[in-house]
């Protein structure tokens, strides 16, 4: 048994040197011509991802900022693709905490457009959206729901979860674009600690998964 493992072991390593091996002898036989090619390629490439960064930030990504209202939110949802919104309330510190982090990720994923609504001022919103945990987090892509991130359950369930975790339990929704392993979050050896109970703003049970299509 060992040794069958040990024989796959070592044919999969000679596989992968193999796959290398063809590809250092391909870029080795690259003429100036093709390495003009990949690099008026990788130019174009360049120049669509900056005029794509441009057209973000002129549509306001790049900065945290609260959302007048529900009609607000529904044009934020048609101009942007990628769209994350944090259901809030004053009175409650997790959302403060929420603040903090969706700050920080605003300024580095401008791919996407990130918000709060005050949720106890978009009782329309709230009901359409089923949110009824505080805080909540909708994740919004071409207009649809894809997911919500509730309460701090999916972040460690405690209060100090950093902002690395956040970004990637976002990422997995596809709304941000990510470099890591979406199959295993980041900080796994962060020791949870018991936390403040989340607070809900009306009765009923948790929101499904469905996507909600927001269009009106």
């Amino acid at each position: 048994m060992e040794k069958s493992l040990e024989n796959q072991l070592v044919n999969a390593a000679k596989m992968v040197e193999q796959q290398l091996d063809e590809q250092l002898v391909r870029l080795d036989n690259l003429d100036s011509d093709d390495l003009n090619v990949l690099r008026e390629q990788r130019l174009r490439e360049l120049k669509e991802l900056n005029s794509k960064k441009q057209e973000w930030l002129k549509n306001g990504h790049g900065v945290y900022t609260e959302l007048a209202g529900e009609k607000e939110f529904f044009e934020v949802s048609k101009n942007s693709a990628n769209f994350v919104c944090h259901f809030y309330r004053d009175s409650t510190v997790r959302c403060r905490i929420v603040d903090m982090h969706l700050k920080i990720l605003a300024a580095k994923h401008v791919e996407a457009k990130f918000c709060k609504v005050n949720a106890e001022k978009s009782s329309y919103l709230t009901q359409r959206l089923r949110i009824m945990v505080i805080p909540t987090i909708a994740l919004v892509k071409d207009s649809k729901t894809k997911d919500y991130i509730v309460g701090f359950s999916d972040l460690g369930n405690c209060d100090d979860f950093s902002t690395e975790i956040l970004e990637w339990r976002i990422a997995r929704s596809g709304v941000i674009e990510y470099n890591g392993d979406l199959m295993q979050p980041p900080d796994v050896k962060r020791k949870p600690r018991m936390s403040q109970p989340q607070k809900t703003i009306r009765g009923g049970n948790d929101s499904d998964d469905d996507d909600i299509d927001l269009d009106d």
